[in-house]
């Protein structure tokens, strides 16, 4: 697993800073999967596996750092980030894209 996937998977923020500053791009990809890709996928895991709250953090920052939920993983071919959270019922992943959507599109379309 690369380095920022992996940070993706521990949840560690901090880590996924420096990488990205570092340089590393916000959408890249690993076994069908953008870094929001995984985070989402992570997020619902996490809930579903102890059963704790559901969160959005990295999914969250991801968003804050550029990553677009609209960006289809597999190079175009696959789903997009935003079809990955509302298929797989993360609801608190999903209200925010839905606001990143509305701001980042906003004056498009006649919105």
């Amino acid at each position: 697993m690369c380095t920022a996937h992996h940070a993706v998977e521990m949840e560690d923020l901090h880590r996924l800073r420096d990488l990205l500053d570092g340089g590393v791009d916000i959408h890249q990809e690993q076994n069908g999967y953008t870094l929001l890709h995984h985070a989402i996928d992570v997020e619902i895991d996490g809930h579903e596996q102890s059963g704790e709250p559901l969160h959005v953090d990295v999914t969250a920052y991801l968003l804050a750092r550029g990553a677009d939920p609209r960006r289809r993983s597999g190079g175009g071919t696959g789903i997009s980030a935003e079809h990955l959270a509302l298929t797989r019922g993360h609801s608190l992943a999903t209200c925010l894209i839905e606001e990143w959507v509305r701001t980042h599109h906003a004056g498009e379309d006649g919105v």
